[in-house]
């Protein structure tokens, strides 16, 4: 076997979200978030289940730090819930919110474990949404005066922080196909929300380094590695539309203050709402870019109506293609898929620093007769994968950490509890935690900041 190496101070750790884990939704002042509302009305989550107790972990944080500090972790990616520090999203901050932050921040820190906080990760007020939601262009402001709130409380101590988590996925999912909160399918609403996010990622991070101007600013861009389904010439310039619709159309608006030239008649500016002076607005130099990634995506070529919404490109199945391994959940394994996705921000980034925020995989093994959960196809998920990331560094991609999804098995969105992504095994009756064999590999591996394949 080989031993791969990775550089000296790489962090390792774990992902989570605060609805996914936190429960606790109407304790210490909390408000409604979209997705205690959507959690709640009948035929949206499977089961009927909801998120809240989840994991518990507004109670339980501290075991949740421990499994952590037993596989030598020292990084944790959480996230914040919006609706704990404002209530209506509008506000002074609810001090219980800010305190139970700074616990779990200050523990992590006692623990060796850097906090990595992400501001949005999907939980919008409810009152917000009332108001018009993403698509409402005073979204964005209030959105920057609550990263402010935040960070003029935490960022003392807590250095390093992603604003968005997969904004092309809430954006998607919550107001085109309609299957995440807040649950509706309105082409229009949907393009006017991604022009909005787009602005509240500007003057939230602007707003973030005027509060603070020693912090580390990033977020977490959900990806994809495009692959033509075919060798035709249409097939090809369909493939790199998508690429820039699915990856690029947040990240560019960051970086270079544009919008990636995805759509074959032009960009549809009407649709999106756009402004004079917006797109200076949308600019947030980051100071890292963080990757999610779980699989590939097979384009071809597709006729369109020449609509705002017409890419002339459509992809083969959402979750990968054909000849890799499934995961529990349907995803193709294909670990290349995250090495070229690295590489390929880093030759048209001109090299930024990146962190992989979410990487990981859903197995429903089960503890055995002795308490074991024995998920070996998760480990080998992983060696594929964190070799890859190897190898994208190895080609001269700045890949600062890793950070697995997801520490525990949680409320996975409209899945409910039926998906287990966890390194640790949850107990959903009892909120009892068993690290999995997944687990104490990781950890292994993270100790020794080295990967045998």
């Amino acid at each position: 076997m080989a031993r791969l190496e990775f550089p000296k101070g790489f962090h390792w750790g774990t992902a989570t979200a605060s609805y996914q884990i936190e429960g606790a939704t109407r304790e210490d002042g909390k408000g409604e978030s979209i997705w205690d509302r959507f959690s709640h009305t009948p035929g949206r989550i499977k089961n009927g289940w909801t998120g809240d107790r989840a994991c518990d972990s507004y109670h339980r944080y501290p075991e949740d730090i421990a499994l952590q500090k037993e596989m030598g972790l020292d990084s944790y990616r959480f996230s914040i819930a919006w609706p704990r520090i404002q209530p209506n999203g509008r506000g002074p901050a609810n001090q219980k919110g800010l305190d139970y932050y700074r616990r779990l921040s200050e523990d992590l820190l006692a623990a060796g474990i850097r906090p990595f906080p992400t501001l949005y990760h999907w939980d919008l007020p409810q009152a917000l949404e009332d108001a018009g939601g993403w698509p409402h262009r005073d979204t964005a402001a209030r959105f920057a005066e609550y990263a402010e709130l935040v960070v003029r409380a935490l960022g003392d101590h807590v250095k390093s922080w992603m604003i968005f988590n997969e904004p092309n996925i809430f954006t998607v999912m919550g107001y085109l196909i309609g299957i995440h909160a807040p649950g509706r399918r309105d082409p229009a609403a949907f393009l006017r929300a991604t022009h909005v996010v787009n602005l509240a990622h500007g003057e939230a991070f602007r707003a973030l380094r005027a509060a603070r101007s020693d912090l580390t600013i990033g977020t977490a861009f959900n990806c994809t590695a495009c692959e033509p389904a075919s060798d035709s010439p249409e097939d090809a310039e369909a493939t790199e539309r998508w690429h820039r619709f699915v990856n690029e159309w947040f990240l560019r608006p960051a970086l270079r203050g544009e919008y990636p030239a995805a759509h074959p008649k032009g960009l549809p500016l009407e649709a999106l709402g756009i402004r004079d002076g917006d797109f200076e607005k949308m600019r947030a130099p980051v100071d890292f870019v963080g990757v999610n990634l779980y699989t590939r995506t097979i384009v071809q070529a597709a006729p369109g109506d020449g609509g705002p919404l017409s890419l002339g490109a459509l992809p083969i199945g959402p979750v990968g293609g054909s000849e890799g391994p499934r995961t529990d959940f349907g995803w193709e394994v294909w670990p290349n898929a995250l090495r070229d996705i690295l590489l390929r921000i880093t030759k048209d980034y001109d090299r930024p620093v990146l962190e992989v925020t979410e990487n990981g995989c859903s197995y429903g093994d089960e503890p055995d007769a002795q308490g074991v959960v024995r998920d070996l196809r998760r480990i080998e998920f992983y060696r594929g994968y964190l070799e890859a990331v190897h190898r994208a560094i190895q080609a001269g991609a700045d890949v600062r950490g890793y950070h697995a999804w997801t520490l525990l098995d949680n409320f996975e969105w409209a899945e409910g509890f039926a998906q287990r992504f966890g390194l640790a095994w949850v107990d959903f009756d009892t909120c009892a935690r068993t690290l999995k064999e997944s687990g104490r590999w990781y950890g292994q591996v993270a100790r020794e900041n080295a990967l045998e394949v």
